[in-house]
């Protein structure tokens, strides 16, 4: 029986516990670029034990960022910050994976501190939109212009010059983004994608550019080196994306070389009702990997260390990903080992501190990983 600091086999790599830090938009970049914010953002969580530390949505166009302060992986430059913060995340080890993504027609937003639910002027940092069919995402959004076959034999492309540089930047997990309403969800729900063509309609088009880019991004992404696809596994809205076509999908991603898929929800319509509770989207994990017996991660009102390692040992997922406990706790899979009993390192640095018979964590000096 698994249980959440067991490590997880995904092809070459061992994650040494099955605790990932969940994409966490920041918000801090300047043309993309990832900086000292980043550099202590995700450093701080693979200090405090994660097994997995993901990018935030890392925009591989710049009309793709959700935010004029999106990070981004568009050009060679910007492989370079992000490379440092690999190093310093692999050095504590902890395993560096990016997602990357393109935000479709929810692009060119505020930062949500701003509190507007608006899409940007161009006089204010913003851009055109563009998405699968020429409709707004919300009141107070412009229309975006509908996609044409050449702009999504570019977009594809785009994903994959992405994951070349994010290997050349040494990550060693990527993560397509296909869900919560961005790009590629937008395409695969019938909410928002009103296509005639060979990328609308039924559901074999409506999933052909999300199987289309994985396809070209395990082509490109080494063989031994895990990719993972995180879906919203149903929009909660009657007549969208549901959790039957997400097994459908799932069924036609793992023979492409997907290794584990990322179950969230939602985020395709601003009228939907989720049922927020502890854990409430882990049954999603749980029906996909139980009837596809694919791996897969859970992300979701996951707070305790208890529940999370219910959720491993009782085979509802493969992984547990956090995102809001671990902005309150960046050392929370440090804490849940000690709650839950089980010995896992800490930083040399922080060994006054630790539990008795604790053991230490690589004890190289950081600054040599900058």
């Amino acid at each position: 029986m698994s249980h959440l600091f067991e490590p997880l086999i995904l092809r070459s790599v061992t994650l040494p516990n099955r605790i990932a830090v969940s994409p966490m938009c920041q918000y801090s970049s300047s043309d993309g670029f990832a900086n000292d914010w980043h550099l202590v953002h995700l450093g701080s969580r693979a200090v405090g034990g994660a097994g997995l530390v993901l990018t935030e949505a890392t925009a591989v166009t710049p009309q793709g960022r959700i935010s004029p302060q999106d990070l981004g992986i568009w050009n060679d430059e910007q492989i370079e910050p992000l490379a440092r913060i690999v190093r310093f995340i692999e050095l504590r080890g902890s395993v560096a994976g990016i997602q990357l993504a393109h935000a479709g027609r929810k692009a060119s937003t505020p930062p949500p501190w701003e509190n507007r639910a608006v899409t940007l002027s161009e006089a204010e940092g913003g851009w055109p939109l563009v998405a699968p069919s020429a409709i707004a995402f919300d009141a107070g959004c412009i229309v975006p212009a509908e996609l044409t076959l050449e702009q999504i034999n570019e977009i594809i492309t785009a994903f994959v010059q992405a994951a070349r540089r994010a290997r050349q930047a040494g990550f060693r997990v990527v993560e397509v983004h296909a869900a919560h309403g961005y790009l590629l969800h937008q395409f695969l729900s019938p909410l928002s994608n009103r296509r005639s063509d060979r990328y609308g309609g039924s559901f074999e088009n409506r999933t052909r550019l999300v199987r289309e880019i994985v396809a070209a991004v395990r082509d490109v992404w080494p063989n031994d080196l895990p990719l993972l696809v995180r879906i919203s596994v149903t929009d909660w809205v009657a007549g969208g994306w549901d959790p039957d076509q997400s097994l459908k999908l799932v069924r036609q991603l793992l023979p492409l070389g997907v290794d584990l898929v990322d179950c969230s929800s939602g985020g395709s319509s601003p009228h939907a009702s989720l049922p927020l509770g502890p854990g409430y989207q882990t049954r999603f994990a749980e029906q996909i990997r139980r009837e596809t017996r694919g791996l897969t991660g859970t992300v979701g009102l996951i707070t305790s260390p208890a529940q999370a390692d219910h959720i491993i040992r009782s085979g509802q997922a493969d992984l547990v990903l956090l995102a809001r406990e671990l902005l309150r706790d960046p050392y929370w899979p440090l804490r849940a080992a000690r709650e839950l009993g089980h010995l896992t390192p800490w930083p040399a640095q922080y060994l006054r501190a630790a539990p008795p018979h604790t053991p230490a964590h690589l004890a190289t000096d950081p600054d040599e990983a900058l």
